[in-house]
């Protein structure tokens, strides 16, 4: 007899990692869709500030994807969140942000985002910036 044990490792019971994208821009959330579905990930979507504690919390993501420039999310309030909290303390961050903001880049630094990148590279590469962040933290 085969029983499903509970996730570990942020692996689900079928095998797909889990990603909560608190990306509310919906050309960016489809770019992270597109990206990652195929490969195996599930993802968590964050639309509010609220969503962001309560779903890293109950989806055990593998990783978590923030826009520094979103206009819905605060993404330092979501730092701040996730970095205080301790259940979250090695939870990879990948953020993206203009690249001409470097203030928002050293803040976010500051804060303990794994890694930042500009909003084009992570078009270009999300899928291996999410793999990069996640094998950082369990190697």
């Amino acid at each position: 007899m085969t029983t499903l044990s509970q996730p570990t490792d942020n692996i689900d019971a079928t095998g797909r990692k889990t990603v909560l994208v608190a990306v509310t821009d919906i050309f960016f959330y489809t770019k992270v869709r597109d990206a990652l579905l195929p490969h195996g990930y599930t993802l968590e979507r964050a639309r509010s500030q609220d969503d962001i504690a309560l779903k890293a919390s109950t989806a055990h993501p593998a990783a978590v994807i923030l826009n520094m420039n979103d206009e819905t999310l605060n993404a330092f309030q979501a730092l701040e969140t996730l970095r205080t909290d301790p259940q979250f303390q090695g939870l990879p961050i990948l953020a993206f942000a203009n690249h001409e903001e470097v203030e928002t880049w050293n803040r976010a630094k500051s804060m303990g985002v794994t890694k930042i990148v500009s909003r084009n590279e992570f078009s270009m590469r999300t899928k291996d910036l999410v793999e990069g962040v996640i094998s950082r933290t369990s190697s």
